[in-house]
């Protein structure tokens, strides 16, 4: 309720300073990159990547320093991985779980996701946003059978830095509102876990975010990449 005056209270400077950022803030491309293949040698693992920009890797120039050349590099030496990447930049959950549908029924043994951003943005509120998370692993688990889903948490958008204050400090409510619902939906299935966008812990490293202070860098892909292999190898 509190959030939801503080939404109302802010429209004005909401409104200004989104014209402002969206006109301000650059533009970065899909990295380039195969998005389907095999690689590696060792035991068989299928993994199969979904979601908005940075699920398709929105802050480097190449696949190979995405999410996804980062799972595989952790995996290609003890695994042969069949892995495919399916996600685009500014989906929400809606158009994601709209994407997923086209996907042909089969396996996979791993399925990571990352939403939640672009809904924040249209101020979803959390109950509406879990209603549409629940419908997303629904069919998740309905089309792929996965052994293990990570999902890849709301990041702390009032830690963004191309979002000014106030609309930082409200993005970042609604991210903290999602993300509690999230783990609660997460502890309660025991084929899921999640990976916390820990920006605290990205700066004592001293890792910068992309260019365009929205979307991971290369060396914060790597740790994600690193944190789901270390899930994926306990699991199989």
């Amino acid at each position: 309720m509190l959030l939801k005056a503080a939404t109302i209270a802010l429209i004005p400077a909401l409104v200004i300073q989104g014209r402002r950022v969206k006109k301000n803030t650059l533009r970065l491309p899909e990295p380039e990159g195969l998005r389907e293949g095999q690689t590696g040698t060792g035991k068989p693992l299928s993994i199969l990547i979904v979601g908005d920009s940075a699920a398709a890797g929105v802050g480097v120039d190449t696949q190979q320093d995405a999410l996804l050349g980062a799972v595989i590099d952790a995996l290609k030496m003890d695994y042969a991985i069949d892995w495919k990447l399916h996600a685009k930049s500014g989906d929400g959950t809606g158009q994601i779980i709209k994407n997923i549908k086209t996907l042909q029924n089969r396996h996979y043994d791993v399925v990571l996701t990352s939403v939640g951003v672009n809904d924040v943005t249209k101020l979803m509120p959390a109950k509406v946003w879990m209603k549409k998370q629940h419908d997303l692993y629904r069919l998740i688990q309905q089309k792929f059978s996965p052994k293990l889903v990570i999902a890849a948490g709301v990041p702390p958008m009032q830690m963004f830095p191309a979002l000014p204050n106030p609309l930082s400090w409200l993005f970042g409510q609604y991210a903290k509102q999602m993300n509690a619902e999230l783990a609660k939906l997460v502890k309660a299935r025991a084929n899921m876990q999640w990976i916390e966008y820990d920006m605290p812990k990205y700066q004592a490293l001293n890792l910068e975010m992309a260019a365009d202070g929205f979307h991971p860098s290369k060396e914060i892909y790597q740790i994600w990449g690193q944190t789901a292999a270390e899930m994926i190898r306990q699991h199989n």
